[in-house]
């Protein structure tokens, strides 16, 4: 996010050697501030839908059949560093299928491509702050940091806030994966901070006989602020 500044002992480094890319990735010199500009402070606010269309809230819901994998919910609100609601935010959603498979063409991996999932959907956050989406839980993934290195299932979010430049990303995993112990990017996270990247299991959310409900609230700012990543990453 532009101004955005590391004053959480949860956030991420740029540079953390047991995640290769960083090491070529990482600035060397210190960041410059550049003047904000109206492009950088304005947008179309609460018009969202009339320019970028309806949400897609339910990734299960874009084919002509039913993705392969387990339905999910994932639900929870979007607040400020006071707890306060934040409205009328822009949540992107993007994720591998339930074979840990991305539609992406430098996704080459051997597992099978889903025809009834795309992984990607979008939704905005109501009066109250409040965002849902469904979808089918993402399957691991072999990547190249190390040997033998696999990604813990994940959901990438995306948040834009009252312009395309407030952007900010992380990264949603799961309360029963072992892998995100020796995963070098959610690692890049110190404890205990890491855990504000862990959806919770909540029975509220689930639907009986139909899909289990996660929570994850996404804190922007202050003591409680979920760990963003200060770049971009295809994975």
């Amino acid at each position: 996010m532009i101004g955005y500044t590391k004053d959480d002992a949860g956030s991420p480094s740029l540079l953390v050697p047991d995640y290769r890319s960083t090491m070529a990735r990482a600035p060397l010199q210190p960041p410059i501030a550049i003047p904000q500009t109206l492009t950088e402070t304005t947008g179309p606010g609460g018009c969202w839908d009339r320019l970028m269309g309806s949400a897609l809230a339910d990734l299960t819901k874009q084919h002509k059949a039913e993705p392969l994998g387990q339905r999910i919910i994932v639900a929870g609100r979007v607040l400020d560093e006071q707890g306060r609601a934040v409205p009328d935010t822009v949540m992107e959603i993007w994720q591998a299928n339930a074979a840990g498979r991305y539609i992406h063409a430098k996704d080459q991996w051997d597992a099978p491509h889903d025809p009834n999932f795309t992984g990607a959907g979008r939704v905005v956050t109501d009066a109250e702050g409040h965002y849902r989406f469904v979808t089918v839980r993402p399957g691991a993934y072999p990547w190249g940091n190390h040997k033998n290195a696999w990604r813990p299932a994940h959901i990438h979010l995306s948040l834009l806030g009252p312009a395309f430049a407030t952007r900010l990303v992380t990264q949603l995993y799961f309360p029963d994966d072992p892998l995100i112990e020796i995963d070098p990017i959610a690692n890049a996270v110190p404890m205990p901070y890491r855990q504000r990247l862990v959806a919770r299991l909540d029975m509220d959310v689930t639907e009986a006989n139909w899909a289990l409900g996660y929570r994850f609230d996404v804190v922007l700012k202050g003591r409680e602020q979920t760990p963003f990543e200060d770049d971009h990453h295809d994975h």
